[in-house]
């Protein structure tokens, strides 16, 4: 009996909670269980089990077995079939009165097979869709990679940048710019509901002008774009909109993009840390990356309702773009990373014409003595 290989398996209040593995040779009443020993040299038992005792069904983890079920001396039985060869001996051999049975049975296997093929149809589908979707840019895995990134570990890499981009930098750390910029900055922060951030502004001395936004809430303004602002409002302006690239960790999604496929699957399964030392070797490249045009947008137009809570002009923002329109003749929206500064404008205007009228509250400080203390005159146009 050794040299048997058993082809069912058995379940019952004496077997064990696995099972019995069996022999079955399906006959012309029923079947004979031949239950084989676990021991060298041990001998077999069999049982006889007439068909018309059985009740059949469909079963297995797959369900691609057949189970039959019975009532015997020794208490509820449950036999699995799984050999294609045996369960067509036992449709063959089963009178008709198992007829109808077996063919719900077989109705049954179908039913779950092809729920198995639509379900992995759909997974293969939705792991194709985020393939895909990786391999050509799309925003929502990267979303998820990015809401999987702690604010802590966010700051720390930002903070590491900005340290080492202000050390080679001449830091304007006192006076009436200095005073002006944190002052701004005081008064969007208070806007922002739960605000995970704590806003770190510099004023860096450089003719450049132009402000920018790290991820973690580090922003630098050069004293060019003081100079040449018409009025704190459009200072405030572009702090606005810079405070909202870091809200929206739009840095981050820059990041994640640069650094992508593999990075992404890593960050959206769980292992950020691991990310680390990818991240760092970025360095002083964060501050090059340039946002898309839909995030220039998005930036605009929360840095603009920001502005309206606070009470600060937010028509500044809005001549801020306007006067930078005049540099952007010539240049075909398309082919740039931004938005035409005369396009940000007009979508501006029509975003603050549908806002209620506010009540502007003016700032502390005089702009003029601002400018003067930089060395500029007031109303220098970019």
């Amino acid at each position: 009996m050794n040299e048997l290989h058993p082809n069912a398996l058995c379940f019952g209040d004496e077997f064990p909670a696995s099972g019995a593995p069996c022999l079955v040779h399906v006959e012309g009443q029923g079947m004979t269980i031949t239950f084989l020993s676990d021991h060298e040299g041990g001998e077999s038992r069999s049982e006889f089990v007439e068909f018309s005792q059985l009740n059949i069904s469909a079963g297995g983890l797959d369900h691609n077995q057949l189970v039959a079920a019975w009532v015997g001396p020794a208490g509820q039985r449950m036999l699995y079939l799984k050999s294609p060869e045996l369960i067509r001996a036992f449709r063959h051999t089963a009178p008709s009165q198992l007829s109808q049975p077996l063919e719900q049975a077989a109705e049954q296997v179908r039913q779950v097979r092809h729920r198995h093929r639509m379900v992995w149809g759909l997974v293969s589908g939705t792991v194709l869709a985020m393939v895909l979707g990786l391999w050509f840019g799309s925003d929502l895995l990267v979303e998820l990679a990015v809401d999987r990134i702690p604010v802590e570990w966010e700051q720390k890499l930002g903070e590491s940048t900005y340290r080492e981009f202000l050390a080679g930098q001449s830091v304007t750390k006192d006076g009436p710019a200095v005073s002006a910029v944190t002052e701004m900055t005081q008064r969007l922060a208070s806007q922002v509901p739960n605000n995970p951030y704590r806003f770190e502004v510099t004023v860096v001395k450089s003719d450049v002008v132009n402000a920018f936004a790290l991820p973690g809430g580090y922003i630098v303004v050069f004293t060019g774009l003081m100079k040449k602002a018409d009025s704190p409002d459009e200072v405030a302006g572009v702090l606005a909109h810079e405070l909202n690239h870091v809200l929206q960790r739009h840095g981050l999604e820059r990041i994640i993009k640069q650094l992508g496929f593999v990075a992404v699957v890593s960050i959206a399964l769980g292992n950020p840390p691991g990310l680390g030392g990818i991240m760092k070797q970025l360095g002083i490249e964060l501050m090059t990356l340039k946002f898309g045009r839909a995030q220039e947008t998005e930036a605009d137009m929360t840095g603009l309702q920001l502005l309206y809570r606070a009470k600060i002009n937010p028509d500044g923002m809005i001549t801020f773009f306007q006067r930078l329109a005049e540099k952007d003749e010539g240049r075909v929206e398309w082919f740039s990373t931004h938005p035409m500064s005369s396009a940000r404008a007009d979508r501006l205007k029509a975003q603050l014409a549908e806002m209620p009228k506010q009540n502007i509250e003016p700032f502390s400080f005089e702009w003029s003595k601002v400018q003067g203390a930089l060395g500029s005159s007031l109303g220098s146009a970019p």
